[in-house]
Formats: C-alpha cells, sequence, structure tokens
C-alpha cells in the first residue's frame, strides 16, 4: 500500500502542482508615528533611546478655544462661611470640643427647610460657644411636621435647664411628644388645635416616663423629673384659612415668638422679663411644671411678615429687636433663605452671648409664589 504524501529517502522530490505564496508581513497594530524623544514606545527597536527621533514638522493647527466655563463664584471657602462677628473686635476662634457624657450621637449643629403651598419654613439649633468650648451638648432642639389633609404646619422649640442633669434629652423629648400631639390634634380638629391644656400635659408625662426609665423609678415626681429633664417649650400651628395663615402659640419658660413686618423685629410672647432694677431675669418655670393660667397667642401672619420662633440664646441678643442683631435679622429674613445659610446666620458671634441657640422661621406665601 502507497501512501502518497511519504516517499523514500533517495526519491526525488515531485514538482508541486501548485506553490504557496510566501508569507504576508503582519500588519502594524497602529499607524506609525514618528518618535518621540524620552518616551517609551513598546513597538520600537529595543535601541530605541539611540536612534535619533526622526525630523517631524508639524502643521500649525488652529488656537485652541477654551472651554466654556462659568466664571468661580465669589467668596467660596472658608472666609464664606466664617461667623458673622457683631462686635468692633473679633474673639478669638477655636475648634469645637465633641460632646461628652455617653451620648450615642448629638450633633453641633442641624438645619431644615421645606415649602408647602402656603408657606415656607426654615429649621437650625446651633451649639453655643460655651458648650462649644467645655465639650457639653446642644440642649436646644426644635421639631416641625405637616399635616398634608388640612395644610397646618405644627412647630415646637424647647431649651433644656442647664442647671438639670440631662437637659439635652428633655429638650428633644418635649419637641418630638409636643409635635406628635399637635399632629392629632390638628387631624381631628381640621387644622386647629383644641385642647392646650392636653397639649402640656402630655408633655409633662412623656418627661416623667422618661424620667422613670432613667432613674430606674416606677413614678417620679415632678421635681425629681425636673432635676433630671427640665425645659422650656413654645409650640404651635399655622393653619391655611379663607382669610389668610392663621397661628396660635403657648408657651411655657423663656423661649420666645417675634414677627418681622414692615422691616422691623418686635417680640411677640415669651422671652426673659425684666425686674423692677432692669436687670432680666433668667429664673424660668420650666417643664415638667404646668403653669395653672395661660393664654394662647393667636394672630394672624399676613403676606410679607415673618414669624419666628426661637430660645433666649437667639431671645437675649435680640432685645427688643431694635439692635444691631435685630436689623440684621430684619434685613437678611425678607425672603426665605437657604437652610444652611439660616444656620450660618444663626451662628453669628457677639460678645457675652454664648448659648445655644434654636429657631424656626414661617414665611407666608404670597400670590406670585403659589407652587412650593
Amino acid at each position: 500500500m502507497k501512501f502518497p504524501h511519504r516517499r523514500a529517502p533517495d526519491e526525488p522530490a515531485r514538482p508541486s502542482a501548485r506553490t504557496p505564496p510566501p508569507p504576508r508581513p503582519a500588519p502594524p497594530l497602529r499607524p506609525e508615528q514618528p518618535a518621540q524623544a524620552g518616551v517609551y514606545d513598546w513597538q520600537q527597536e529595543p535601541e530605541w533611546q539611540q536612534q535619533p527621533p526622526a525630523p517631524h514638522h508639524p502643521q500649525p493647527s488652529p488656537p485652541r478655544q477654551p472651554p466654556n466655563r462659568a466664571a468661580a463664584p465669589e467668596n467660596v471657602g472658608m472666609d464664606f462661611w466664617r461667623r458673622l462677628v457683631l462686635d468692633e473686635h473679633e474673639g478669638a476662634d477655636f475648634p469645637p470640643r465633641p460632646p461628652t457624657g455617653g451620648l450615642s450621637y448629638r450633633p453641633d449643629t442641624v438645619c431644615d427647610g421645606w415649602s408647602t403651598h402656603t408657606l415656607d419654613l426654615r429649621l437650625a439649633s446651633v451649639r453655643g460657644q460655651q458648650h462649644r468650648w467645655d465639650g457639653r451638648p446642644r440642649e436646644d432642639d426644635a421639631a416641625a411636621a405637616w399635616d398634608p389633609d388640612t395644610g397646618a404646619v405644627v412647630i415646637a422649640v424647647a431649651d433644656g435647664v442647664s442647671d438639670a442633669r440631662q437637659p439635652h434629652i428633655g429638650s428633644q423629648l418635649a419637641c418630638r411628644s409636643a409635635v406628635d400631639e399637635l399632629l392629632a390634634q390638628v387631624r381631628a380638629g381640621g387644622g386647629f388645635v383644641t385642647d392646650w391644656q392636653k397639649l402640656l400635659s402630655t408633655v409633662h408625662w412623656q418627661l416623667r416616663e422618661q424620667a422613670g426609665r432613667l432613674l430606674r423609678t416606677p413614678e417620679p415626681g415632678t421635681e425629681e423629673t425636673a432635676e433630671l429633664l427640665a425645659t422650656t417649650l413654645v409650640a404651635g400651628v399655622a393653619t391655611p384659612t379663607a382669610e389668610g395663615l392663621q397661628v396660635a402659640l403657648v408657651s411655657v419658660g423663656d423661649s420666645g415668638v417675634w414677627q418681622i413686618k414692615h422691616q422691623e423685629l418686635y417680640p411677640m410672647l415669651g422671652g426673659k422679663t425684666a425686674g423692677t432694677d432692669g436687670v432680666l431675669s433668667s429664673a424660668v418655670q420650666p417643664l415638667p411644671y404646668v403653669p395653672r393660667d395661660f393664654r394662647p397667642l393667636e394672630f394672624r401672619l399676613d403676606p410679607g411678615s415673618v414669624l419666628l420662633v426661637g430660645t433666649d440664646g437667639f431671645g437675649d441678643p435680640v432685645g427688643d429687636g431694635r439692635g444691631v442683631v435685630g436689623r440684621l435679622f430684619a434685613d437678611q429674613l425678607r425672603r426665605p433663605v437657604p437652610p444652611l445659610g439660616f444656620a450660618h446666620l444663626l451662628d453669628f458671634s457677639r460678645e457675652t452671648f454664648d448659648d445655644d441657640r434654636t429657631l424656626i422661621a414661617l414665611w407666608p406665601r404670597d400670590h406670585e409664589r403659589t407652587q412650593p
């Protein structure tokens, strides 16, 4: 049997009918480019560094147009967020110390802001310079909520009394429990608060229950609760009506209510009282003590005016509203500001006023701003 593809060693090779073409060189992996001195090219020979670069005469190209970039805004950076100094001489600045005392988390500053069809809201609470220096937590707090069925907005601001042992817990609990009770009442009452006594009693019992958990006592008394969780409170509701935005507020302690109208800031409710010698008194009767006689403040908030609800950290430097702090806020809060800007404004620097500051602002919407 013969195998055509085999032959003997002495057998001459037979000519093939068809000779295969020589192999074609492999195409380059990329178009040839002029060598660049000092740049490694993996497609060049190993002696690439010794080879002189090939002459290259680039064609003149049209001038590159700079990208269409907007100019950087001015005053952006650390100077932009520097605290507003309202004294002739700026005090020494320092990094705040972290709050201590076994807290899970207590931020130095909080802020919030949102809008409904009838009003704009801004909220901020900042730690005072004294507490930043001492490493104590912020003792103020605030809360706000909206009922979509009635359009009512409920708010609460509280200032934990510094003499209490856990004032930050008292202020936080007072705000949360007050807002929850206010929401329940406006939903049942068509957008209005129907029982102010129940509101304060609810906060009273919430504070006592919390004191019982902290003290591990089944029924702590009012005095024991005050020593642990004493706090002031301003709470209320802003309800849209056919006549405008109707506001009702109640205050316990020295936190207060102000209004900006006709470019002037003036107090309406709460705040510290002056004695016969003209000195402001810091004595307050806070929650869990419920005052026997109280009357809610009720009024209509007209477009073009601003409602302010805050703690004494804001109220003390504002005073009667005719000083430098009152003029500052009356000028800067003519229109709603961004939430971060609201907190930055509240964190102003003025000598001797170093308490925590908390403020809620409400702007009623006019006919030109009907959508949130």
